[in-house]
């Protein structure tokens, strides 16, 4: 991974985890990924993000 990219990335490498959904979930979200012109693991890493400042938040 290039110094920009893991600059832009928080400095953090990208690591692989599974993920099991129904084919029908799978199916809208890589729909929805395309509609807006991005990515499946984007969606889904943006959302887990806002899930974890949520809950830092709350927990202050």
């Amino acid at each position: 991974m290039s110094k920009n990219r893991e600059a832009e990335e928080g400095g953090d490498e990208k690591k692989n985890t599974s993920l099991r959904l129904s084919g029908k979930t799978l199916k809208a979200l890589k729909m929805r990924a395309i509609e807006e012109d991005t990515s499946v693991q984007k969606i889904v890493e943006t959302l887990i993000e806002d899930y974890l400042r949520k809950r830092r938040k709350k927990a202050r």
